[in-house]
């Protein structure tokens, strides 16, 4: 019976007195101890409980302590808690330990608890328990353990920590990458994974499915069948065993390489800038090249429809961190540089991470960078996009743009981002830096001493921080080596920010140039989380470690770039301690910064132990091999250095700061002792003080390999290195790390494991999918118990805490979605199922990426004569040792193949593919204290060998060599069959291949085949005697690589490098018995690498044998050298090569095109010859090439023997030779056709293929009558929607409308109209929109399903309120999106069909927004067209190049078929035996042909010409005829519209490859090529799609639509029946035609030009025609009438496209008869109207005036006007003086006259940019009135007062009255009706001026009465209008109050009205008070004289 026992012992440290209870949980079972009464620190309890299991001990469990203070009373008070994952007892069945407490809060607390647990399962599977075992260390899992001095030594005994090789890592069963079966990306090998496979060796091969099911389950246990693939009992190609970790196959550094891109922007318009009657300019600015668009005047709505194009050549990097800013400034001339209004910054990152890598037609939000309290300034409106090399972008189709101008819906923000972005400060504080490198000679300084006496440090360090396109710099610190600056940067940003990537990098401060020491780059959405349960980005405080280029100083550092970010690292350069914090500002508070300059501040300073506590790291590393050392290195000696950080590196590492070297030397080893003395015995601290690192292996000279390599003979000894170095201790951050890379490696293991099953069609790949998603559910769950314990260590910041939080939630989900979607997963959604997996992948890989450092990586160099010439990276996280298994490093303590590489660009191109070396090598990096399994993971069989000067504590120190005593004897056979499609490394386009296997130290090679890149070499290499060290049985589980190399055999210089692989081989031990189902071995394919891209593939199989007693005779016999001829090469034998079956191929050749010069002569007399796995045929030989390129015998076949496998066929090899004189041969150019799958013959089933589809009923017309069955039968009559549903275009409703009003009588006439109304464009813009219609359509339904998906998954995932939340969202979302579709579709057709006559639908074509070739395959229906290449291809970038290795094409075809083959095929009528499968072709003599091409439109052209555009014109070449429309180019125009048609004559197959180009017209020098398509003629005419003239969708003789091709569809039916050999066409009574055996019905009356009605078939054959698909057996989609978009490309800049033209071709056989006329599609010309605006009055117009007397408010009120893009033609009223009240009088007529489109609503005007200008350019523009109101002034500038702009297709209508007249009809223009001058003609009413106030908001400032009245030019001319109040057709005067007379002119009139009018009682009361005082006055100074007259009484 199984059990778990725990013996609780003792709790110590406990606080107070009092009573003490334990609980102990595990599985839900509690048990509770005794009470121990009244104990005060320790608690003895003593006790063992004991739990029965009858199921395994999982690893996963989980065992729970709880230490309560125990109360009789009282509910018992939790001291704290103990909990441990039982893995370590699951494995080894014992454990012992001390552990520490936690509270509830989750806080360590001094009191803990020792225990003993045991476990014994049934078959004591779990390690043997034996008691006195050695001291070691308690594990210090997650750092809970702060151990005291004297716990160390207290004897607790651990399990035996090394159960051997343990094959299943925890408990979760991994039966990883089970058979990959053929093909993988990298094979390592065969081997089994249970332990017992050789004692089954006998078995059959078990192949029976439920068999393999049945044993797949006995080795995985108690796991279900889906959890394993079901490969892996066949077998098993990982490396399970836990010795040896896979190598890299990928090579070169990839970041550093320059790479092509193209950044297009274009600038629609801007909206609502801020800011009255301004001239604005839109600046585009892209990293530092600046753009202007040009200056349009006195608008705050500017329209530019302008293109930018920027072409950089830069690495992604530095591309992607580059700043786009969009800025919008006014004013700006050339004295003057302008005011800024607004601007916008985004990364090009986040332009190339959105979908299609553009946004397209999004309004960016303009804000003030100096005033940041200030909200929106305006919006721009753009489309920007950024093409890499080889990205195609699909441009939504530019056509009438109607799109609603919803700006808050389109802003160009990626998704997730809110529209109101905050501002934010960034805070990016530098602390200090340590271990940098000198930047100085010494020269100069030894100098200085001399002179002064000091010694300096030899750099002057300062740090620079950029983001978002600004950068701040700190203080330089002069002279040190470990400057401390404690500065923060502070940037100002809104947030979210659109720039992701922050840099820092310190620099050296010089007189002379500043260099960089070391960059570092933070990704803001590493550091962030946007989620609800987010947080804003932080960031530690943290060191963070920078690489460069190596440390020694030198004048002209060839690797600088490295030290600026570029490229990998070769070496540590410093590291450096920051923090980052993001605040949200609230800009309401008033003590804020408005600008937003980079601000540096000081910091105070942090404690050293924010960052983690110090401890002491050891690294130990031993080289178990070097090989393949190149032989430049080869004569010196050779050693080899490991460093981390400075530490260990001898030549150039630490630098001490001078000033404090010597005092702390003394320091710090009485530091140091005093550490180890507290943390150890006294003998302990005695041996450790003196445990030098060491860090180089001795120097030893190579010997030699082979010809190009040599290697290190380290054969029985080993050497070591071993290095001690102190670190913070951040393993807890390395360790999630770690567990989320190997749920990620082991999910990738597994989706390649899927796509493979897929790929080689096995059966059943949803069963692996679910094992693999069962495999990731539980490593997420695995990973919530593992991390959730990461709780109160010193040193972790805000983001670790963050950062675990929202790791473990994702994976929590990650987790539960698997688990959802595992059940999902069905046969038919294995596709769907798995890119939502690898949505996974990619989600762990950017979780797993841990962005604050803490340990630096490992760095190998070989050193050669003290210079460094190699170095491989390696992470320390990969190496670094951790108790828990998840948690630990994937290399650490196991043996990897590391390969060096040259440092910096050295390791770009063919340098970086050549290895320096291999090295087997062993690495572990742990704390000091852990150290006792350092080297466990070695294979065993070694004796460790100290270093002399250890003295007497030998015992602990690590061993300077290992020396092998034990090794094994093998035989390796190399069974290499064939590559293929391997590198052309020749200048013929071929290569003399042969293959070197590396095997240790050993080599050997293949003979060389001359002139294939697919060889098969069909050897056997056999190595006799390689000697392995270690133990046989790990040997078998881990053998070391095999590398394959594929090289060039040069006749003169050394061989050139191909590719390489690495493969792993199947290992047979001498007691094993040589038989299925691991013997022999299968042949696999091995992707085969040059550098980063594939060269080729590899078919072989490796097999190593174990030589025992007996020697070689034990081993299977080797079938001996058959071949008399090659000498002693062995075949690969029989068990092991395919199976071959016979096979018949049959080739068609048919002709070669555009051969181009051999050697400067031209090819003549061309032969093709064939060739597949040694046989071949040739074809007949061309007499002449230039008058005939096509063969004259069709078809010729061989016999050849091939694997039945499909998916080992060989190659078919096609090659075209030259015969010149005197019997030589040349070759031209070859192909290899890799695959022949696609030409494999399936004989045609009978039963299925009769139907397309099997929903239909046939319709059998002669049994019964017909009436009852019509519902079954296709339906459709020419004038029914069912074709294509078309959406009226608002234009041509119009048209209807107007036709109606206009024509009420005239009845016959109305017909023509119609058709006269009606163009080809009308055609072509309906189909546009249905276009567009269906692109939505598709979208919204994409985005339907994700949001389903999504909802599904989270449905399972999230908390249920959560999820009502989304999904009502979600739906009102689409709800809304399909309403405001709904009603727009609704107007339309209510517009369209309301009582009209069904006739005038619009008919339409197919637009494609692609080639016409990728709708049709390319037209490869029966003739295939090969590249022939030639020369060496090139290493750019994959197929970067490969255009110009072509040298001509082969057409022809093959087909191949396993021989006998039936007789029912030859059987059949009419086969011709000659033609073999390839029936029916049509001969290939030459032809004439009419070719006739319409180029519509280009769009989106390269600019060719500094002005940023480009004067367009069209070439057309074919064969040796040229059209040039050079006279009819199109001036400055990026998007030309050219409608025109070319006729060419030529005869295939001559002339048969039509290039359209397009040129720059220049009036000096050479036209420029902007871009080209080229299209293949020949395959369209002869494909039986029919692409010679497309068929359109109904037929007509007359009109716009007029049937284009000269057989009329009835005739091209009845050809169509006969080629096919197919009953019919019948046509029978009353509209039906029967063909095959379906019937379709369609109108049979067709109207001539006169109107008149007559019989025809035409509508019914032309029925079938556009339903040919339907037809049984040879049913296909024809060509329709159509318009297709090509991209145009320039040879000069390869992959990047330069526009795009919209074109078609029409294609005439001259021997039929000449067809029409061709189609008019000139552009439609722009009709001229007049638009006339009279002002009638204006009304509460604000007042800006104040009057000199009277300070009384009043304004000169007039109008102004213009039609946008018309500026120059402004008219105004006349002036309205003195309006007190707002109100005016004008009675004013504008008139506007313009040419307007309107097919696209856009005004066309032609007007020449400058001066200079050579001839006028045209515009498109909206048409948009726009009306202003001013207040005159005589002596300043007139004042703006308020605008209104009007778009004359959709404006508001304006109100009856001034009352009613309000801002809502601007506010709320989009919900208001709006009307459409074009269709209204005459308006009348009020509305509003407007302008913005200080606070930016809209606000009143006027009324105005306006009529506008449209008419076209011809009415103008009846009824001429005057402007103004001029004749003819005059205004009456206005009624103006008399104020207004001129009163500088009247002065005293108007005073006498203004004030006698406003104040006549005021100066009534004033004369009256006058004469009162005057009386007053006169009395008071006649008084004394009167009353002394009185007195005096004279």
């Amino acid at each position: 019976m199984m059990a778990l026992m725990v013996h609780l012992k003792a709790v110590d440290h406990l606080r107070g007195k009092g009573d003490r209870i334990a609980k102990v949980s595990f599985r839900g079972l509690s048990f509770y101890s005794r009470v121990v009464e009244n104990c005060e620190e320790v608690a003895n309890f003593n006790e063992t409980f004991r739990w029965p299991i009858a199921s395994r001990l999982d690893g996963n469990e989980m065992l729970e302590i709880q230490v309560y203070n125990y109360s009789k009373v009282f509910s018992n008070r939790l001291v704290g808690t103990f909990s441990m994952v039982l893995q370590k007892v699951a494995e080894e069945g014992h454990l012992e330990l001390t552990d520490t407490l936690i509270d509830d809060n989750n806080f360590l607390i001094k009191t803990s608890v020792t225990i003993e647990i045991r476990y014994q399962p049934v078959d004591r599977t779990a390690g043997v328990w034996s008691d006195g075992e050695l001291l070691d260390v308690p594990d210090d899992r997650d750092g809970f353990f702060t151990f005291e001095s004297d716990s160390l030594l207290s004897g607790h005994s651990h399990g035996s920590g090394s159960s051997p090789g343990r094959t299943l890592q925890g408990s979760i069963p991994t039966f990883r990458k089970a058979g990959k079966g053929v093909f993988s990306a990298m094979k390592l090998g065969k081997i089994k994974s249970s332990r017992d496979d050789h004692k089954r060796g006998d078995e059959p091969a078990v192949l029976d499915m439920d068999d393999l099911d049945r044993k797949a389950i006995r080795l995985a246990g108690t796991l279900e069948p889906d959890t394993i693939s079901l490969a892996s009992v066949t077998a098993v190609t990982t490396n399970v065993s836990n010795k040896r970790s896979k190598p890299d196959i990928k090579m070169e550094p990839s970041s550093g390489r320059p790479v092509d891109y193209q950044i297009s922007i274009t600038i629609i318009e801007a909206r609502q800038l801020i800011g009255l009657n301004m001239d604005p300019v839109v600046c585009v600015e892209v990293g530092d090249d600046k753009k202007y668009t040009s200056m349009k005047e006195s608008t705050n709505c500017p329209y530019y429809n302008e293109y930018f194009v920027f072409d950089f050549h830069v690495p992604p990097d530095v591309m992607f961190d580059k700043i786009i800013k969009l800025s919008v400034i006014h004013s700006k001339n050339l004295l003057r540089s302008g005011t800024l209004v607004g601007t916008f910054k985004m990364d090009v990152g986040t332009v190339y991470s959105q979908p299609e890598h553009q946004f397209y037609h999004k309004w960016a939000i303009l804000s003030d960078p100096n005033d940041i309290t200030a909200g929106c300034k305006g919006y721009i409106k753009c489309d920007i996009a950024v093409v890499g090399k080889g990205d195609n972008i699909k441009t939504p189709h530019k056509a009438n743009e109607t799109d609603e101008d919803d700006l808050e819906g389109n802003l160009l923000l990626p998704e997730g981002i809110p529209a109101e972005r905050q501002w934010a400060r960034f805070y990016v504080k530098i602390y200090r830096a340590e271990g940098l490198p000198k930047m100085n000679t010494s020269l100069m300084a030894n100098v200085k001493k001399a002179i002064i006496g000091e010694n300096r440090d030899l750099v002057d360090p300062y740090v620079q921080v950029q983001y978002a396109g600004q950068k701040g710099k700190t203080s330089v610190q002069k002279s040190s080596y470990e400057p401390i600056w404690n500065e923060q940067v502070v940037f100002t940003e809104l947030f979210p920010p659109l720039c992701k990537r922050l840099k820092v990098q310190i620099r050296d401060s010089d007189k002379v140039n500043d260099v960089a020491i070391g960059t570092h780059f933070i990704d803001l959405r590493k550091i962030s989380n946007d989620g609800d349960k987010g947080f804003l980005p932080t960031f530690g405080p943290a060191w963070v470690n920078m690489y460069g280029s190596t440390r020694q100083y030198t004048l002209m550092d060839e690797h600088q770039d490295l030290n600026d970010g570029l490229g990998e690292g070769v070496s540590f350069r410093a590291r450096l301690l920051l923090s980052i914090a993001v605040e949200i500002l609230d800009i309401s508070s008033p003590e804020i910064l408005c600008s937003t300059d980079v601000q540096v501040e000081m910091v105070s300073n942090i404690s050293e132990s924010a960052t983690g506590k110090m401890e002491e790291f050891f690294v130990f590393g031993s080289f178990l091999e070097a090989t393949m050392i190149d032989r430049k290195i080869g004569d010196k000696p050779i050693s080899f250095e490991i460093t981390i950080g400075n530490y260990g590196n001898q030549i150039d590492g630490v630098n001490k700061p001078s000033s404090v070297r010597r005092k702390k030397k003394d320091a710090e080893n009485e530091e140091e002792e005093s550490e180890l003395i507290q943390n150890s015995s006294e003998d302990e601290a005695e041996e450790d003080a003196d445990l030098v690192s060491v860090s180089t292996t001795p120097p030893m000279k190579p010997v030699i390999t082979d010809r190009n390599y040599f290697h290190l003979p380290y054969f029985e000894k080993k050497p070591c290195i071993y290095i001690k170095s102190w670190w913070q201790d951040q393993r807890r951050r390395l360790y999630n790390s770690n567990m989320m890379d190997k749920i990620a490696d082991k999910l990738e293991e597994g989706l390649n494991d899927v796509q493979e099953v897929i790929k080689t069609e096995k059966a059943f790949p949803e069963r692996r999918l679910r094992g693999v998603l069962e495999e990731l559910s539980v490593g997420c769950s695995r990973f919530v118990t593992l991390a959730n314990k990461d709780i109160g260590q010193s040193g972790r910041t805000k983001l670790d805490r963050e950062r675990l939080k929202s790791c473990m939630r994702e994976m929590d989900s990650m987790g539960q979605q698997a688990k959802q979607i595992r059940t999902q997963v069905k046969k038919n959604t294995v596709r769907d199922k798995l890119k939502l997996a690898q949505n996974f992948l990619q989600k762990l890989r950017f979780l797993a990426d841990e962005p604050q450092h803490s340990i630096p990586d490992v760095f190998v160099w070989m050193m050669s004569n003290h210079k460094r010439i190699a170095y491989a990276r390696i992470p320390s996280k990969d190496i670094l040792y951790s108790m828990v298994d998840e948690e630990t490093g994937k290399d650490c303590s196991k043996v990897k193949a590391v390969f060096l590489k040259l440092p910096g660009k050295k390791g770009f191109g063919p340098a970086g593919w050549t290895v320096q070396a291999k090295l087997e090598l062993y690495l572990w990096l742990g704390l000091n204290k852990q150290r006792k399994d350092f080297l466990s993971g070695l294979p065993n069989g070694f004796e460790e060998m100290k270093s002399a000067k250890a003295g007497l504590s030998l015992h602990t120190m690590p061993p300077v060599s290992l020396v092998y005593n034990m090794k094994q004897v093998f035989q390796l056979r190399a069974h290499m069959y064939q590559a293929r499609s391997l590198f052309a490394a020749d200048s013929s386009g071929l290569s003399d291949p042969f293959a070197r296997v590396f095997f240790s130290t050993h080599s050997q090679v293949t003979e060389v085949l001359g002139e294939t890149l697919c060889p098969t070499w069909d050897q056997l290499l056999v190595f006799d005697d390689v000697e392995l060290f270690g133990e046989a049985s790990e040997l078998r589980d881990d053998p070391p690589i095999i590398v394959v190399e594929i090289y060039d055999q040069d006749t003169v210089g050394k061989a050139e490098f191909i590719g390489r692989t690495f493969a792993k081989p199947t290992i047979k031990m001498c007691e094993e018995h040589y038989g299925p189902p691991r013997f022999p071995p299968q042949l696999e394919y091995y992707q085969v690498y040059r550098g980063n891209s594939t060269a080729g593939e590899l078919l072989a199989a490796f097999e190593l044998l174990q030589i025992g007693q007996g020697g070689r005779a034990d081993l299977p016999p080797l079938e001996g050298p058959t071949d008399s001829e090659h000498g002693p090469i062995i075949a690969v034998p029989l068990g092991i090569r395919p199976v071959l079956s016979r096979y018949r191929i049959e080739v068609l050749f048919w002709g070669l095109r555009d051969l181009k010069r051999i050697n400067l002569a031209q090819v003549d007399r061309p032969r093709v010859d064939i060739e597949c796995a040694g046989k071949g045929v040739q074809s007949a030989l061309i007499q002449n090439y230039k008058k005939n390129p096509n063969f004259s015998t069709l078809v010729k076949w061989f016999e050849v023997d091939l694997p039945e496998n499909e998916l080992l066929h060989p190659p078919l090899n096609i090659r075209v030779v030259d015969c010149r004189a005197f019997g030589r041969y040349i070759l031209v150019g070859s192909h290899a056709v890799t695959t022949l799958r696609r030409f494999i013959y399936s004989t045609p089933d009978k039963t299925s293929n009769n139907w397309a589809t099997a929903g239909d009923i046939i319709v059998n017309m002669d049994t019964e009558p017909l009436v009852r069955k019509m519902d079954t039968v296709v339906k459709l009559d020419a004038t029914s929607d069912t074709v294509v549903k078309v959406d009226m275009t608002e234009e041509e409703s119009d048209k209807k409308k107007k036709k109606k009003k206009k024509k009420k009588g005239e009845v016959e006439e109305e017909e023509e109209t119609d058709e006269r109304m009606l163009d080809w464009w009308s055609k072509y813009f309906a189909s546009i929109e249905t276009l567009k219609g269906k692109l939505r359509a598709q979208e919204a339904a994409q985005a339907e399903a994700e949001e389903r998906e999504d909802l599904e998954i989270a449905a399972e995932a999230a908390e249920p309120d959560d999820l009502l939340l989304k999904g009502s969202k979600t739906k009102e979302k689409s709800k809304d999106k399909k309403s405001s579709k709904d009603k727009k579709k609704g107007h339309q057709a209510a517009d369209g069909t309301d009582n009209e006559p069904v006739k005038s639908r619009v008919d339409e074509l197919v637009v494609y927004n692609k080639e016409l070739e990728s709708e049709y395959g390319t037209f490869e229906d029966w003739l295939h067209t090969f590249n022939l290449y030639r020369g060496k291809a090139g290493d750019d970038d994959e197929h970067a190049l490969d255009d110009d290795r072509i040298v001509g094409r082969f057409k022809g075809s093959l087909c191949m078929y396993k021989l006998p083959l039936s007789e029912e095929i030859t059987r059949e009528a009419g086969f011709d035996p000659n033609m073999g499968m390839f029936q029916s072709i049509p001969h290939n003599d030459p032809i004439n042909v009419l070719v006739r091409v319409y180029v519509v439109r280009a769009t989106d052209l390269h600019p060719a010409d500094i002005n940023g555009k480009a004067d367009p014109y069209i070439v057309i070449k074919l064969g040796k005829s040229e059209v040039k429309d050079k006279e009819n180019y199109i001036s400055k125009q990026l998007n030309p519209v050219f409608g025109k048609s070319f006729d060419i004559e030529a005869t295939f197959p001559m002339e048969s490859m039509l290039t359209v180009s397009v040129y720059d017209w220049d009036l000096v020098g050479t036209d420029d090529l902007i871009g080209e398509t080229k299209i293949d003629l020949e395959n369209r005419f002869y494909s039986k799609y029919r692409a010679t003239c497309g068929i359109s969708a109904n037929y007509s003789v007359h009109g716009y639509n007029v049937w284009r091709d000269p057989m009329k569809p009835s005739q091209i039916l009845a050809k169509l029946c006969k080629d096919g050999k197919i009953d019919g066409p019948h046509y029978g009574p009353g509209g039906k035609v029967k063909v095959a055996n379906r019937i379709f019905l369609g109108a049979t009356e067709l109207e001539d030009e006169n109107g008149l009605k007559k019989q025809t078939e035409e509508h019914l054959a032309l029925t079938v025609l556009n339903r040919w698909e339907e037809i049984p057996r040879v049913g296909c989609k024809l060509v329709r009438e159509h318009v297709e978009t090509r991209p145009l490309l320039n040879p000069d800049k390869p992959g990047i496209e330069q526009g795009r033209v919209e074109m078609w071709v029409d294609m005439f056989p001259m021997d039929m008869p000449a067809p029409g006329p061709a189609i008019d599609i000139s552009p439609r010309k722009p009709k001229r109207y007049e638009l006339r605006v009279i002002i009638w009055n204006t009304d509460e117009v604000i007042l800006e005036d104040d009057d000199y007397f009277t300070g009384e408010k009043s304004s000169d009120i007039f109008v102004r006007g213009w039609l946008k893009g018309q500026q120059e033609d402004k008219q105004d009223t006349d002036v309205h003086y003195h309006s007190l009240t707002g109100e005016g009088n004008f009675n004013w007529r504008f008139v506007f006259p313009f040419d307007y489109l309107m097919a696209e609503e856009k005004i066309v005007i032609s007007k020449k940019e400058s001066m200079f200008s050579w001839d006028e350019t045209e515009y498109k523009i909206p048409p948009r009135l726009t009306l202003q109101v001013w207040d005159a002034d005589h002596f300043s500038a007139d004042d703006f007062l308020g605008a209104i702009e009007l778009d004359l297709n959709r404006f508001p209508r304006g109100a009856k009255t001034a009352k009613q007249c309000s801002l809502n009809m601007i506010r709320n223009e989009h919900e208001l009706p709006t009307i459409s001058i074009f269709k209204q003609k005459r308006v009348k009413g009020w509305w509003p001026f407007a302008a913005r106030d200080e606070n930016d908001d809209l606000e009143l400032t006027g009324k105005v009465e306006a009529e506008l009245h449209l008419v076209t030019a011809e009415e103008a001319e009846k009824s001429p209008v005057g402007l103004g109040r001029n004749e003819p057709d005059p205004l009456e005067k206005p009624n103006r109050p008399d104020t207004s007379l001129m009163w500088f002119l009247t002065p005293l009139k108007s005073i006498r009205y203004f004030i006698w009018h406003n104040y006549r009682w005021l100066i009534l009361k004033a004369l009256g008070l006058i004469l009162l005082l005057l009386m007053l006055g006169l009395f008071l100074y006649s008084l004394p004289g009167y009353l002394v007259k009185k007195m005096l009484g004279a």
